[in-house]
């Protein structure tokens, strides 16, 4: 630990980068966002309590499962910002997430299935894109490929 730290028990943005392994720039963006905050020196220095060091791995986290920075904000606000959270302040935030994860997992399932078939786009399968999506009809519906947003392909009618 370098004498700085030790001294103030408060890390430098190049520590704090160092040790999360999160770049500075993302850090003073966080910051900017309010995620995390940094005290200044009579230099106008960053200098980030170590606690930060957590809630930088939370946002990590919180991206990794597909949080936002807007939510993972949202969840920080339920967690102390000046220690690690106790468990029930812990499960409070978890349970959240593992709402969360349950959509991604159910969305991915769908995505899955949709995959053996025509997604509407005309990159799988010719013979039953024009079953499914003759003369592109599924444009209507809006942009991209539509059956693998979600629209459901209408049967097609039979000669």
């Amino acid at each position: 630990m370098n004498h700085s730290t030790s001294r103030n028990n408060r890390l430098t943005i190049g520590e704090l980068a160092a040790r999360s392994g999160v770049a500075t720039s993302a850090l003073r963006y966080y910051e900017d966002l309010g995620l995390i905050r940094a005290e200044r020196t009579d230099g106008r220095q960053r200098r980030y309590p170590q606690v930060m060091l957590r809630r930088v791995a939370f946002i990590r986290a919180a991206k990794r499962v597909g949080l936002s920075l807007d939510e993972a904000r949202a969840a920080l606000t339920r967690l102390p910002e000046d220690r690690a959270p106790n468990s029930a302040e812990w499960n409070t935030v978890a349970r959240a997430w593992t709402g969360r994860i349950d959509e991604q997992i159910a969305e991915l399932e769908r995505l899955k299935r949709k995959l053996t078939g025509c997604i509407g786009c005309g990159c799988l399968s010719l013979r039953k894109c024009d079953l499914y999506n003759q003369d592109d009809t599924a444009a209507g519906n809006g942009p991209g490929a539509r059956y693998l947003l979600g629209d459901e392909p209408s049967t097609p009618s039979r000669p």
